[in-house]
């Protein structure tokens, strides 16, 4: 993991220096005011993204830590387009066809497709997924209602004003049920805490109720930290290899992440539960998919992929992951992996999108 996290840092770096000298050769004509003035505004925001890993805990002001964050994330994402097209621009220079302006162009290019991504993540979609069961609950019922989130990364990124918009989205639908599969919070419950955005989620309103499984940022953020705040402040259930049964016979089952390589195996809490009635399971993290088909679980629900948040890295996660985005049907399970209703760090969605997901799901009678 260190040796991962210091060849992806010396990638960044080696990628802005490119960009810098690049910039610099554009600017060759110009006076050496505007190249001091480029040089500050530069290396502030390749530095500004370091920063916001540094200062993640301390108590700021959660309106400037979310500014910081954006500039500080952002620009891995524009580090990462600005590279793609002045190498783009640099084959044709190879072959003796300079294109002028290279760098200008680059630049504009770059801004347009992050004001598209920052507009796409402000945007979230909703995903429907009718789903038969052939199993019967407790009551008369035929139907029931779903709807499912993940990743929706609260803290200094996406902050309470965005909460209370993804709130109403979700109350929208009227679920009869809300999912949480991971990652509600993001690197610290400092700001979420500091922000009280128990005030947002305890408008949450499902009938049946609201369950969450922890995801990997639960433990960056401090595991006991974020149980603690998320029973005893919101109507949250919060599963932790654990199963719940409702009235009406539906189990829910929440996975641990694999972040505690001590969580039990699928094959534990699937013998607490009735394989007559209707089995869901929330796991945040896509792996051993095949687990959940030999349980014969009804519905698996994933997150943690982001769908890969950005393209190109959407066609690195559809590589790691079996099934990486959407939906998928392996005999009597169904398998849906949400690109998440938020996201982790830059807040762009380019080639991907933010999701809500609602399961309509139809049962024998």
């Amino acid at each position: 993991m260190h040796i991962l996290f210091i060849l992806m840092l010396c990638a960044y770096l080696g990628g802005n220096v490119y960009i810098y000298i690049r910039g610099l050769q554009a600017l060759s004509h110009f006076p050496p005011l505007l190249k001091w003035v480029y040089s500050i505004v530069f290396w502030a925001g390749v530095l500004a993204m370091i920063f916001v890993f540094l200062l993640r805990n301390l108590k700021i002001s959660a309106t400037w830590m979310h500014i910081f964050s954006n500039i500080g994330t952002g620009w891995l994402v524009f580090t990462l387009y600005m590279v793609i097209a002045l190498l783009f621009f640099d084959l044709f220079r190879v072959f003796n066809h300079p294109v002028p302006h290279s760098y200008i162009i680059s630049l504009l290019v770059t801004v347009c497709v992050l004001a598209y991504g920052y507009f796409r993540y402000q945007h979230p979609d909703t995903q429907v997924i009718n789903i038969d069961i052939n199993k019967s609950l407790t009551n008369s019922a035929s139907t029931v209602k779903v709807v499912g989130i993940s990743d929706v990364h609260l803290g200094f990124g996406t902050t309470k004003k965005q909460l209370r918009n993804y709130v109403k989205m979700i109350n929208a639908e009227q679920p009869d049920i809300i999912i949480i599969s991971g990652d509600l919070i993001d690197n610290s419950i400092s700001p979420v805490e500091q922000q009280h955005m128990e005030e947002e989620l305890s408008e949450l309103n499902a009938p049946m109720g609201i369950y969450m499984a922890p995801g990997n940022h639960e433990y960056i953020s401090g595991i006991r930290d974020c149980i603690a705040f998320i029973t005893q402040k919101t109507p949250i259930h919060f599963l932790r290899d654990s199963v719940v049964t409702l009235p009406n016979g539906i189990q829910i089952v929440g996975r641990d992440d694999r972040t505690n390589s001590a969580r039990k195996e699928l094959s534990q809490l699937i013998r607490q539960t009735d394989p007559a009635y209707p089995i869901i399971v929330l796991d945040h993290q896509p792996y051993e998919l095949s687990a959940s088909v030999n349980a014969n679980v009804d519905l698996l629900f994933n997150g943690h992929t982001h769908d890969g948040q950005v393209w190109p890295l959407n066609f690195v996660t559809r590589k790691l992951f079996d099934v990486s985005y959407g939906y998928a049907k392996r005999e009597n399970t169904n398998i849906y992996v949400s690109s998440g209703l938020s996201l982790w760090g830059p807040p762009f969605r380019i080639g991907t999108t933010s999701e809500m997901v609602v399961f309509n799901i139809s049962l024998k009678k």
